[in-house]
Formats: structure tokens, C-alpha cells, sequence
């Protein structure tokens, strides 16, 4: 659009502004374009869930080996004395040989020694048991 100038020159004015109809339209049709495209991409997804409604059984809690250590260092396996003649790393061994190891619970007395109570925890390592944790910390 031109106007009549004001000056004395003679010539019109030239308008500086940029045409935005064009872009309107632009914009108009990819508004329209992304409102039609997103339902296409919100569709579900179909999975194929288990029919069961019971969740499974609970598992078995795991078996428990029970060894006190009293304060005069005789270590007591699920209650009956170990021998001396029967090494304790013999048992350790064959409850380290069972497909599923069962836990070593160490229950050490609050005045034995500290050095029984890692004689025990390290024939526990040498033989590869893994599941060994200390009760009876409520002693303390």
C-alpha cells in the first residue's frame, strides 16, 4: 500500500512492514496438521498379559544354620556342640557343596572374643559361603 506523502519530493512513501498473511496461513495448516497427527500416535499398545489373577505362591523361607559362640569360644552348631576332633571347616563345606546354600547365622556371645568370631566368619569365606550374617546385636 502506498500513501500520499507529506514531504515535498513528490513520491510516495515505501512501507517497510513484512506481509504476515501468508505466514498465518502457514501456521494455521501445520496447527491443523499436528492436531490431526497426534491421536495416530497415541494409540495403545496391545500386550499379551498372563490370564492368572493369584499372584504365585509365596517361596519358602530360606533354611537357617544357627552357630553361638559362647564366651569361652566352644561354637555351638543349632545348638549341639562341635567337637574338636570335627573341624568346623568340614561342616561349612558340605552346606557350601548344597545347590541352595542355606544362611549361617553367627550368634556370638557378647563377652567371647573377638578372634573366635572371626575364626568362624573366615572358615565361612574360605569355604564360600555367602549368605553368613551376626544376630544378637540386641546384647549390646
Amino acid at each position: 500500500m502506498n500513501f500520499p506523502s507529506s514531504g515535498s519530493s513528490g513520491e510516495p512513501d515505501v512501507l517497510v512492514d513484512i506481509n504476515t498473511t501468508p505466514l498465518i496461513d502457514v501456521m494455521l495448516v501445520l496447527l491443523i496438521m499436528l492436531i490431526i497427527t497426534i491421536p495416530v500416535q497415541l494409540h495403545a499398545v496391545n500386550l499379551n498379559l498372563p490370564d492368572d489373577t493369584q499372584p504365585p505362591p509365596p517361596l519358602p523361607p530360606p533354611a537357617a544354620i544357627r552357630i553361638d559362640i559362647t564366651a569361652d569360644g566352644t561354637i555351638r552348631w543349632n545348638g549341639e556342640d562341635v567337637a574338636p576332633d570335627q573341624p568346623l571347616d568340614a561342616r561349612l563345606a558340605g552346606v557350601a557343596a548344597q545347590p541352595e546354600q542355606p544362611e549361617l547365622h553367627l550368634h556370638p556371645d557378647r563377652r567371647a572374643p573377638y578372634r573366635f568370631v572371626a575364626k568362624v566368619l573366615a572358615a565361612g569365606q574360605r569355604n564360600g559361603l555367602t549368605k553368613i550374617g551376626i544376630t544378637g546385636q540386641e546384647q549390646l
